[in-house]
């Protein structure tokens, strides 16, 4: 019997991509399947969530997930990400530093958001800086026509955001918490509130109007979302 994406309570957006929200943060992992690999963009809040996700993908691409993709390094997108062992990982210019230098700060943060401090513990000992830097633009051929374009559009929602492109029609963005859905965009200790509103402009630039936006958090957007959400951070922000 073939599983489908509601099996496995994903969404599925266009023909192969999908996304799932998961427990606990609402956090979004998406999913590009070409042939029998896969691309997982972010990697869940723990080792335990990014396991599953590992093991969800692989049962509907019928292969290996061959390439890791994290939008920024905020908990909820990265401590599942050493249960991808033999995938590509791919990440910003500076994530790896964060990982390598801010590992206490990390594990505070998730702590002090309610995950279990073994879960935590678990998480940042078996953190790996990523393989590969994005600090344009990074085009990945997954194989058989499918390419994914990754792109380093921040700072904004961190020093350290990285968009997700999928051709198609229409083209799907994972925009990591640059766009933000389901609550008003977070701007924590080590966002960038000054340069937001341009990632978004070139976030929109490179989707067009007609593409499918995914937030980190919350339900599919469009263009039209996205622009008002932009605004609305310049204004909070006095920018322009």
């Amino acid at each position: 019997m073939t599983v489908t994406w509601e099996d496995l309570g994903w969404e599925r957006l266009t023909a192969g991509v999908g996304r799932c929200r998961l427990p606990g943060w609402d956090c979004t992992a998406g999913l590009v399947l070409s042939g029998s690999t896969a691309l997982v963009v972010d990697a869940g809040s723990s080792l335990a969530e990014g396991a599953r996700l590992r093991s969800q993908a692989q049962e509907l691409s019928g292969g290996r997930v061959t390439h890791l993709a994290l939008t920024h390094p905020h908990f909820d997108h990265v401590f599942g990400a050493a249960a991808f062992a033999g995938a590509e990982v791919y990440a910003a210019v500076g994530t790896d530093a964060v990982f390598a230098h801010e590992r206490g700060e990390l594990r505070a943060d998730a702590v002090r958001n309610g995950l279990a401090v073994a879960d935590a513990d678990e998480a940042v000992d078996a953190l790996v800086p990523p393989r590969h830097l994005v600090s344009g633009e990074w085009t990945l051929d997954l194989g058989d026509g499918r390419q994914a374009l990754l792109a380093n559009v921040g700072p904004g929602h961190t020093a350290h955001d990285l968009v997700v492109l999928v051709p198609g029609s229409p083209e799907v963005v994972f925009c990591g918490d640059l766009v933000e859905e389901s609550g008003e965009p977070q701007a924590g200790p080590d966002a960038v509130p000054s340069r937001w509103p341009d990632a978004l402009d070139r976030l929109l630039a490179l989707g067009g109007e007609d593409a499918l936006y995914v937030p980190g958090h919350g339900a599919v957007v469009d263009a039209a979302f996205v622009r008002r959400q932009r605004d609305a951070l310049a204004t909070r922000f006095g920018v322009s």
